[in-house]
């Protein structure tokens, strides 16, 4: 809930690789007393309806043919390994109604519902984006997404592998909320990292998690990695802020690296934080998405535009290796515009690559649609 993020993306179909122009994106403050957790089915109502309200009010400022929603995850219910359910809020028939248009939404429930973990959707850009670049390379390429939870994605000649890999900032979000009494939600740049050093014992605590050793897929979240945690973990340890940051980032990084093959492609909120980056490249061959032309600052309200689009040309929009599902689904449901619904012929056939072009250099043919 750092804030709302938004792409608007043009994309269209050049047989079986989908073309997307990155038009422009930003993202808006979330609305402070939306942060809140909910105690009862009332304050769930409210939050659904004024997350959906907030969205709609952003999207609103944008133009486009069709808005995608991946909403914002409260809980991601897993036991022993398997994701049993998954619940996104911010009701789409606000955001339908703001904007006329129509709206995809609840993107990950139907993985689940076919036995995935409804995650790593990112999975679906980057198997279909780095296909290309680990076939050139003759190896695997590995996109990471650095949000409140690290998720990676490994595409190798043998197939597409994708899971979380644990905390990414929300750990040292937590913290550094806790340690400024709730001014500060961030330890922005890595102020306090940079001036702390590793505390060992908390580190070998922290990695002993019993998370990092399952195998893949697997999925993770706050409802796991918050400040809860953090309590117990460091139950009877005294240190400084800036050694709890520090060693905070280089839990981060330990188990990304870990998890990493080949060229590693990066994205998300954790890319701005310059000790994390510094740790990961240590450790790891690491780029920004930015140089291949997708803005990591974007990437992934990108995805939720090609999400919606898959999912409105009838097409499958999960990757079964990544999630644990039991085949490839079309993924979400349609909540109608203000006109009447009309979808576009279902495509038969299943995209296999994904290319990022320039908005000058945009193809003239095909199917297009503003996201």
């Amino acid at each position: 809930m750092d804030a709302i993020d938004v792409a608007v993306a043009e994309l269209s179909l050049d047989g079986r690789t989908v073309v997307l122009t990155p038009v422009e994106h930003d993202e808006h403050p979330f609305p402070e007393e939306l942060r809140r957790p909910p105690t009862s089915a009332a304050d769930l109502c409210a939050l659904d309806t004024k997350l959906g309200q907030a969205f709609a009010e952003v999207a609103a400022r944008y133009q486009g043919d069709l808005v995608s929603s991946l909403g914002q995850t409260v809980h991601h219910w897993v036991e022993d390994g398997r994701c049993l359910g998954t619940l996104q809020l911010g009701q789409p028939a606000w955001i339908a109604e703001a904007t006329g248009l129509p709206v995809v939404a609840d993107l990950r429930v139907r993985d689940v519902a076919a036995g995935g973990h409804g995650a790593p959707l990112a999975s679906t850009l980057d198997a279909l984006w780095l296909a290309g670049l680990a076939e050139a390379e003759g190896g695997t390429a590995t996109a990471l997404n650095i949000g409140g939870i690290a998720n990676i994605t490994k595409v190798s000649p043998d197939g597409v592998i994708a899971y979380d890999t644990g905390p990414g900032n929300a750990l040292m979000d937590a913290a550094m909320t806790v340690l400024s009494g709730g001014l500060r939600t961030r330890d922005t740049d890595g102020e306090y990292a940079r001036r702390g050093e590793v505390h060992a014992e908390l580190l070998d605590r922290l990695l002993a998690d019993p998370y990092y050793a399952r195998p893949a897929p697997k999925s993770t979240g706050k409802e796991h990695f918050n400040r809860a945690y953090l309590d117990r973990v460091s139950e009877g340890l005294t240190m400084p802020a800036e050694d709890f940051l520090a060693t905070l980032t280089e839990l981060t990084a330990r188990t990304i690296a870990a998890e990493c093959e080949g060229t590693v492609i990066g994205s998300g909120g954790g890319m701005s934080n310059p000790v994390l980056v510094e740790s990961l490249g240590r450790l790891v061959d690491l780029r920004t998405s930015d140089e291949l032309g997708l803005p990591a600052a974007g990437k992934e309200a990108y995805l939720a535009a090609l999400l919606g689009f898959l999912t409105w040309h009838g097409l499958p929009a999960n990757v079964p290796s990544a999630t644990g599902a039991a085949g490839p689904r079309p993924l979400g449901s349609i909540t109608p515009g203000r006109g009447p619904l009309r979808l576009p012929e279902p495509v038969i056939t299943a995209v296999t690559g994904l290319t990022i072009r320039r908005r000058a250099r945009q193809s003239d043919g095909g199917d297009h649609a503003r996201t």
